[in-house]
């Protein structure tokens, strides 16, 4: 019997790059090919078929993302598998290019024509060559996922693409205009996920606090997180790419309020210069401005952890807008953060802005943010020395006998981790309790409160 006649003897492996909404994108892909009789395997060399789902945000993601379709060439070439499938941003962005670049890949697919994953894969295994693109807009959002993370949590999309057209930014041009899932799907798909043991729900977008102006004529973000927070088995729901001039109070209240929202907010903030801001086509707040804004959130939510995104080096970033900057991060105290040099990209409105800044300045100034927020974290953590956090194992350290876990205030992959010792075995998902012992720059450790 040969591959083509019987779609579950098909292996298919998934390299999903990029951020977590593009993650989404591969988990809706894994599970309509699942659908369609597909088997799914996690080792790519004993996959007859590899998915590169590709970032193509940065230059960095761009080289990241060639480097593993390269890769997964060589593995066809050496006749470890036989197709390499290209889909993500980096083959939406980069359409004509990519044909051309890499004529190895088997089978080339924009974002909008995700959907046709399963048809696609077929046609190639025939011996055709597939590319296919269509608008990005035509991205479908709905349908099973198959988690390719821990499945004690999961990232819930309630909309893609963005409408705020960041000078520096090609997000718009490849993932189209803003468009909000309706909210009875995002609930039904989060009550799915609670019956099936998820315990944390992340909330992600491209600018999550805009969800629902399109569909609904007003902002629904508070509404949809009550709804989310009234679904049975829950324990944590979380707020990312909250756009800051948009976190309202009836926002900041529904967090209070609500027990299950974790008291932490990420808001890219991108820098506290107004000239910059204004050259990033962002709201042109002061330094001072943005200071009394962070104290009302903390007013309004007390114990909130705030995480933010800044950005260095933007054309025309002066010595004493970078000087601000510093002062600013010092003074504000974010719990977490985390800085980028500005990476320019092909057609965004910043490309060709006059003032350019060398790689070098640009890079040595995102250190010098960073070595800044080092010493932040490190002061805010040690004041944790001596409570009792609530956390959620995700490991165990074989080198130094320790569980692996993360709190309430720390989200997956990008934010501190938790590590402490228990005489009991824990499993990954678990809720414990851990009593805060000693503290590092990012990091907490302690032992089980039994």
């Amino acid at each position: 019997m040969s591959l083509t006649e019987k779609n579950d003897s098909i292996k298919i492996g998934m390299i999903a790059l990029g951020c977590n909404k593009n993650q989404v994108d591969a988990e809706l892909m894994l599970g309509s090919l699942a659908s369609q009789g597909f088997e799914i395997c996690e080792d790519p060399v004993e996959c007859d078929v590899v998915i590169v789902n590709t970032c193509g945000f940065i230059e960095s993601a761009k080289r990241e993302s060639i480097e593993n379709i390269l890769q997964c060439c060589e593995l066809k070439k050496q006749g470890v598998i036989k197709l390499v499938v290209v889909t993500g941003c980096l083959a939406e962005r980069y359409r004509d290019e990519m044909a051309e670049l890499i004529p190895e890949a088997d089978v080339i697919l924009g974002i909008g024509a995700n959907d046709e994953i399963g048809n696609a894969i077929k046609q190639a295994l025939a011996g055709r060559e597939v590319r296919s693109f269509y608008a990005p807009e035509n991205l479908e959002m709905e349908g099973r996922r198959i988690l390719v993370n821990y499945p004690h949590y999961a990232y819930i999309r309630i909309a893609d693409g963005c409408d705020n057209r960041c000078s520096y930014c090609a997000i718009p041009a490849i993932r189209g205009r803003y468009r909000s899932r309706p909210m009875e799907n995002i609930i039904e798909e989060c009550k799915a996920f609670a019956s099936k043991g998820v315990e944390e729900f992340i909330i992600i977008a491209q600018d999550t606090t805009r969800y629902g102006e399109d569909i609904y004529g007003k902002r629904m973000l508070p509404e949809l997180l009550k709804g989310i927070c009234a679904i049975d088995g829950i324990r944590w729901v979380r707020i990312l790419y909250a756009y800051p001039e948009r976190v309202t109070d009836e926002l900041l209240d529904v967090m209070a309020s609500e027990e299950k929202i974790v008291k932490y907010l990420d808001i890219p903030i991108q820098h506290c210069s107004p000239k910059v801001l204004r050259a990033m086509h962002r709201k042109a707040s002061t330094s001072a401005e943005i200071l009394a804004f962070i104290k009302h959130i903390r007013e309004k939510v007390p114990g909130i952890a705030l995480r933010t995104t800044l950005l260095t080096g933007f054309p025309g970033e002066s010595n004493s807008d970078f000087e601000a900057l510093c002062k600013f991060v010092k003074a504000a105290k974010f719990e977490r953060l985390g800085c980028f040099a500005y990476s320019r990209e092909e057609g965004t409105a910043s490309y060709d802005m006059p003032n350019q800044l060398d790689e070098e300045t640009k890079e040595r100034r995102a250190e010098v943010i960073m070595q800044i927020q080092t010493l932040v974290s490190a002061a805010l953590l040690k004041k944790k020395v001596g409570t009792i956090m609530e956390v959620v194992v995700e490991g165990y350290d074989n080198k130094n006998k320790v569980f692996r876990a993360r709190s309430a205030q720390d989200a997956p992959e990008i934010d501190g981790i938790v590590y402490f010792a228990s005489p009991e075995k824990h499993c990954i998902g678990d809720f414990v309790n851990v009593k805060i012992e000693k503290s590092s720059d990012y990091d907490l450790l302690g032992s089980l409160v039994e």
